[in-house]
Formats: C-alpha cells, structure tokens, sequence
C-alpha cells in the first residue's frame, strides 16, 4: 500500500494529488498537493496536530483503538521517514 508522503493517508485512485501538468502525482493526496504544489505551508508537527484530529478515521480504517495523543506518538515516528519531511529535515517546503 502506498501512503501519501505528507500525511500519510493511503493512496488511491480517488485521492492521489495533481502535478502541475495535471498529471496525477504518485506521492501525494489531493488534500495535501494540488497543481504542483502544496495546498498547506506547514511544519511537520504542524501536519501531526492537523492530522490527529481525524484520529477517529484512523481508528476506523486501521482497526485499531487509538487515543490521540496515541496517534501523535505514531506520526511523530512514522512522519519523518516521509518524503516531505525526510528531504525537509521537517521544516516548510
């Protein structure tokens, strides 16, 4: 499964994100990349507090029973081995 490399959501052909050509981009949501670009300037920790607030989805999807502070715990792991934050050493792009 490929996940987007901002926010980590799964990939799939009804969500992938947009170069600026608009051809579909194979790293990123349409949430978090429209046209070439991001659609937030955001820090890392910044995308971590944005995403745990879908911490319920998460649960959801996952199957699992997680709190958000849980959540924030795993994306703080998980979220600098992704392509946006690895190259950004997590600061903006």
């Amino acid at each position: 499964m490929k996940f987007c490399q901002s926010c980590a959501v799964p990939l799939n052909d009804e969500n992938m994100g947009t170069e600026a050509d608009g051809s579909v981009s194979e790293d990123y949501c349409i949430y978090c990349y429209k046209e070439g670009k991001f659609t937030r300037e955001m820090t890392m920790e910044q995308m971590i507090d944005f995403c745990a607030q879908f911490t319920d989805e998460i649960n959801r999807q996952s199957g699992k029973n997680l709190t958000v502070e849980q959540a924030r715990m795993m994306m703080r792991q998980f979220f600098p081995q992704l392509k946006r934050w690895k190259q950004s050493n997590h600061v903006n792009q």
